[in-house]
């Protein structure tokens, strides 16, 4: 069983804090399982590109735009809330922000604010054992400044800053609304390796289940079912954000990313499209699951019942010639007892009659390939 268990990957996921009920809005309280925030800072234009850590200590000159260029500086860590409760006063945050960034139980969502766009999004990383990160990132976007909050350490938006240092493409052409954009796009291209990952599972469950449908399947296919449904939270909220996104007409948002936005909601209807058709065809293996146990049952059940009819008759030979006849007191008492070849007779009928039914049950196609013109004159 844990062979099987072992091919369905496994969400994990930080467990989520929240403030005591009744809290004051804008409670934030943190989480044990996050490390210390730690930050780095990427500035750049069409000609410069430059990366360095930022101490906290430095928070805001490092927070703070620079005309002509773009600034984005990147937390990677929730662990010290008085550090990220600076910040939020730096950027001018509204505490309700501030608390949905430390509370990473958020769904996925747009929301606009007179300053800045406020997006939060669920990312998902197929790591090399075969598990699933899951994680929230939250993004502020002001004019030239993208700020971005991470739960722990590590991403995957090295592509992104590898295009940022090497020049590739439009990326330091275009604004922080086009950085936030590749990010996200980012973001949701981590969707496919993890539904692949899904249905190469699918595919050996089926062929498990069609092969040798044991009990422990069952389980794995609970499991398959449970990890998708975790999987479908994720995803089906990330299509709504990404559909606020593309429909923006907010002014932080400029004409040309508007419909690379739309392109990144193609690609998560994509995505939520596979989590229905997974969840579907998750159903139908339980139910040939079910179908493959019941045949396998009738099979063994027909086995037993034709080897039971056969013996039917042969028990009942046995048990009268087992009787205790006199054949001294009348002549019709069993006169065989007294026959020389009684004996071996008897071994013939009882062949005899085995043999019979079992042809019998030959033609009828209850065992072996049978006589399929019998069948059919059997079925009119």
């Amino acid at each position: 069983m844990k062979k099987l268990l072992s091919l369905v990957p496994r969400i994990r996921r930080a467990k989520p804090t929240r403030p005591a009920p009744g809290s004051a809005p804008g409670t934030l309280q943190g989480s044990p399982d996050f490390p210390p925030p730690v930050a780095h800072r990427y500035h750049y234009v069409k000609e410069h590109f430059e990366s360095a850590e930022v101490d906290l200590a430095g928070l805001e000159e490092a927070l703070t735009p620079v005309p002509g260029g773009v600034v984005w500086v990147d937390f990677q860590g929730l662990g010290d809330v008085e550090a990220l409760r600076r910040v939020g006063e730096i950027l001018g945050l509204h505490p309700l922000s501030l608390e949905d960034i430390v509370h990473t139980h958020q769904r996925a969502k747009v929301e606009e604010f007179d300053d800045y766009l406020f997006v939060i999004l669920r990312a998902v990383y197929l790591m090399h054992d075969r598990s699933i990160n899951n994680e929230q990132i939250s993004f502020v976007l002001k004019n030239g400044l993208l700020v971005t909050f991470q739960e722990r350490l590590g991403d995957g938006f090295d592509p992104v800053r590898r295009r940022l240092q090497d020049r590739q493409g439009f990326a330091r052409r275009g604004g922080a609304d086009y950085l936030a954009y590749a990010l996200i796009d980012t973001i949701i291209d981590n969707y496919f390796p993890v539904f692949e990952a899904y249905g190469d599972t699918m595919d050996q469950l089926e062929d498990t289940v069609r092969n040798n449908p044991t009990p422990d399947i069952s389980s794995t296919i609970h499991q398959m079912r449970r990890e998708l449904r975790q999987f479908r939270r994720a995803v089906f909220p990330l299509r709504d954000a990404t559909n606020l996104l593309a429909r923006s007409e907010n002014e932080l948002l400029g004409e040309s990313t508007r419909p690379a936005f739309r392109d990144c909601y193609d690609h998560v209807v994509q995505v939520a499209d596979f989590v229905e058709g997974s969840r579907e065809r998750a159903s139908d293996l339980a139910d040939l699951y079910l179908v493959m146990v019941g045949e396998r049952t009738n099979q063994v059940m027909k086995v037993l019942t034709i080897i039971a009819t056969i013996f039917i008759p042969l028990t009942f030979l046995c048990g009268l010639y087992g009787m205790n006849f006199d054949t001294g007191v009348s002549p019709y008492n069993m006169p065989e007892l007294k026959w020389r070849y009684g004996y071996p007779a008897f071994w013939g009928v009882m062949i005899v009659v085995a043999a019979l039914m079992v042809l019998f049950f030959r033609r009828k196609g209850w065992i072996g390939g049978g006589d399929p013109v019998a069948r059919k004159g059997d079925s009119r």
